[in-house]
């Protein structure tokens, strides 16, 4: 498939590389913060990354439906969405945050990372984020696996074992900095004696993906855009994301763009 192919994935490294060094140029002096009607912040920077991503899938899904003779669509956070009549349809749809984690790229901790992922039917099939303070990048590609490069360009093949016990003592759950409420305490109290790390945006996906952490309830609003290119990291490293109530696989271009509560293994 056209997202295996190794110039694809290079020009998405490089497209990634390009949105952390315009992020961080911006993260590192005095930015101005505007709220939006749902009144969640947003910055230049997630502006300025949306335009090079965007730009970049626009003249791609050009090529590709040439190629293809497939259907595509770009489901951004911060771009005008197509009405769901008229993406219904589509085969391939792109789902990008330019910047997951507005909040803690305004505290300026270093807690946010840039998405985009490609869902076939609805499934994950390729997933690029970056983490743009460390320089970390990740893919998850359907047929391949999933890869950490560092800032260094080392790459690490990402493994998530099949069989956890989650009833033994001390397991390692990730939750959000911002959204711990009562249904998320309630699974981690549910556990024995579990180890709690609090992290910002899809990095506690990551987390699972390379075995830092194992397992992420997410009992709290959130959108496509948020998840689907870390779930392509975390399904081909081997794990899952699941809504938390009927254990199914979360699916994207949906009608109502939000996801349901979910939990990764």
């Amino acid at each position: 498939m056209f997202y295996q192919h190794p110039d694809f994935i290079d020009h998405f490294i490089t497209l990634i590389k390009k949105c952390n060094t315009t992020i961080l140029d911006i993260y590192k002096n005095d930015f101005d913060v505007l709220l939006k009607d749902d009144q969640s912040p947003l910055t230049c920077a997630d502006e300025k990354s949306n335009e090079i991503i965007v730009s970049y899938l626009k003249e791609l899904n050009i090529s590709l439906q040439e190629k293809t003779q497939e259907t595509f669509t770009i489901i951004s956070e911060e771009s005008k969405k197509e009405l769901y009549e008229e993406r219904k349809e589509c085969t391939y749809s792109w789902l990008v945050d330019p910047i997951d984690g507005t909040k803690e790229f305004i505290k300026k901790n270093g807690q946010f990372t840039v998405n985009i992922g490609l869902a076939k039917n609805g499934i994950p099939v390729f997933g690029i984020v970056s983490i743009p303070v460390s320089g970390d990048i990740f893919i998850g590609i359907e047929g391949i696996g999933s890869i950490k490069y560092d800032i260094t360009g080392k790459k690490t093949e990402l493994y998530v074992p099949q069989e956890k016990d989650m009833n033994k003592k001390n397991i390692i759950v990730v939750a959000s900095s911002s959204h711990c409420n009562k249904e998320t305490q309630d699974f981690i109290d549910s556990l024995n004696e579990p180890k709690l790390t609090n992290i910002g945006s899809s990095i506690k996906l990551l987390a699972i993906s390379e075995n830092k952490a194992d397992v992420y309830p997410r009992y709290a609003p959130t959108s496509e855009w948020d998840t689907c290119a870390a779930h392509a990291v975390v399904k081909y490293a081997g794990g899952n994301v699941l809504d938390a109530y009927t254990k199914e696989e979360l699916r994207y271009n949906k009608e109502n763009l939000l996801n349901p509560y979910f939990i990764v293994y």
